[in-house]
């Protein structure tokens, strides 16, 4: 069988660069929900040390690229806490990705998104004065999930969306913490090794397709197809993380 850098070219290359443009469709549009399209699909065809790598690679690109209006109108005294313990907490995952069995791993990555999908689409709000506590406890669970498991939005974003307010601003709030999330898993992977030739290599050739689903992702927002975005991507985040966990179980169990 032929192969890119370890990609087999075959339907599975096909399900990788669909995975990119939506996650990176997602990536603009809402801010967030890019890593639980990607992770689980990169880890299943190329392991999950190798994916959250790749993951991290292909998506720097994209921080930058919405990175204007975070810092534009993001609320700072809000946003601030939960990045530092983002970062203070996410070496604390990646040493767990790194010491786990990769093959468990794969499934419990799998298995995770599905419980933040299903967090996500329970509606669940906080209730009552959002404080620093809770703020720094979003913000751990953010930073143990992305070290983990490379998808640490969804404990952030469920503390963001909490909050009253437009959904532009929402969306700013977002941004800079997953702008937070995504440089807090660098020099961990670095530290860990993880950042291989494979790795490297493939997320620079996913960066123009991803950053240009992102790009698109964030037109769309900006025409007002926000309103339409909620039921479609917790279907799209829910089917990819049942059909990612039900063939990792398989190759789990046979091997």
């Amino acid at each position: 069988m032929s192969e890119l850098l370890g990609v087999p070219i075959d339907a599975r290359l096909v399900v990788v660069l669909l995975a990119v443009t939506i996650a990176g469709l997602l990536r603009g549009f809402v801010g967030f929900g890019a890593a639980l399209i990607s992770v689980p699909v990169f880890s299943l065809v190329l392991g999950p040390r190798t994916a959250i790598a790749i993951n991290a690679v292909m998506g720097l690109p994209a921080v930058f690229q919405l990175l204007p209006e975070a810092v534009r109108r993001a609320e700072r005294p809000f946003v601030l806490p939960i990045c530092l313990a983002t970062f203070a907490a996410t070496p604390m995952g990646t040493w767990a990705l790194v010491a786990a069995d990769p093959a468990l791993m794969t499934v419990a990555i799998s298995a995770l998104v599905l419980v933040m999908v299903a967090f996500l689409g329970s509606g669940w709000r906080l209730r009552g004065h959002i404080g620093t506590s809770k703020l720094i406890t979003a913000g751990v669970a953010g930073g143990l999930v992305q070290g983990v498991a490379g998808v640490g939005g969804p404990p952030v974003v469920a503390v963001a969306l909490s909050r009253p307010g437009e959904a532009s601003q929402q969306r700013a709030n977002v941004l800079a913490l997953m702008t937070a999330i995504s440089l807090s898993s660098i020099l961990p992977l670095l530290y860990y090794g993880l950042f291989t030739r494979q790795a490297v290599v493939i997320g620079l050739l996913l960066i123009p397709f991803y950053s240009a689903a992102t790009a698109l992702g964030a037109r769309y927002f900006a025409l007002g197809g926000q309103r339409h975005y909620r039921r479609a991507a917790l279907a799209t985040l829910a089917a990819v993380a049942i059909a990612t966990l039900l063939a990792s179980l398989r190759n789990y169990l046979e091997g």
